[in-house]
């Protein structure tokens, strides 16, 4: 079990440097959504990072550690590849359905660390660890849920109607390099 426990604080760790990153990040893609339900979900979300990180250092304290974070390189490529996405798509029709394309990336990264740390508190059987944990694991989900319905119910089509509105006003222009990077599958996590 020590191996587990040791294993369980290194990603304990890492998930605690994922939202400390995620702190920083979400605050500039709401400044980059153009619809006030995306730029609100992204507002809102950063809020219950702030009490996700309050959860990992409740976690720690459950394990008596200090809360300390592993540079999480996983969450530092999602953010760099969310402020790309910010860039490369700002102020086109396409940017709502980019940024909620990154922003499911960075849910489904969480979903999956989460969800991991869970099982091994239950088999550590360290309930209070364990309770504080699902509780985050269900927001990310309900959040994850939230971009695909924004997705679907918006930013996909307008995005598909910004793209065919250039194409015809930019007939006899060359094609952007990104017209082919446009994400159509942003929601990709909608039940079926």
């Amino acid at each position: 079990m020590s191996d587990l426990r040791e294993l369980f604080l290194d990603e304990l760790a890492d998930l605690y440097s994922a939202e400390k990153q995620l702190l920083k990040a979400l605050p500039k893609m709401a400044k980059a959504a153009s619809s006030d339900d995306l730029r609100q979900a992204f507002e809102e979300h950063l809020t219950q990072t702030e009490e996700h990180v309050s959860r990992l250092e409740q976690v720690f304290e459950a394990f008596d550690k200090p809360a300390k974070a592993k540079t999480c390189k996983a969450m530092q490529g999602l953010v760099e590849e969310g402020d790309e996405v910010i860039k490369d798509y700002k102020g086109e029709a396409a940017c709502d359905a980019a940024l909620i394309c990154a922003a499911q990336k960075v849910e489904h990264y969480e979903i999956a660390s989460y969800g991991t740390l869970c099982t091994w508190a239950e088999v550590l059987e360290q309930s209070d660890a364990l309770d504080l944990l699902q509780q985050t694991l269900e927001e990310e989900k309900e959040t994850d849920e939230r971009l695909t319905e924004l997705a679907e119910s918006s930013s996909n089509m307008e995005a598909e109607e910004g793209d065919s509105e250039d194409s015809e006003s930019n007939e006899d222009n060359e094609p952007r390099s990104k017209r082919a990077q446009t994400p159509q599958t942003a929601g990709a996590g909608r039940k079926r």
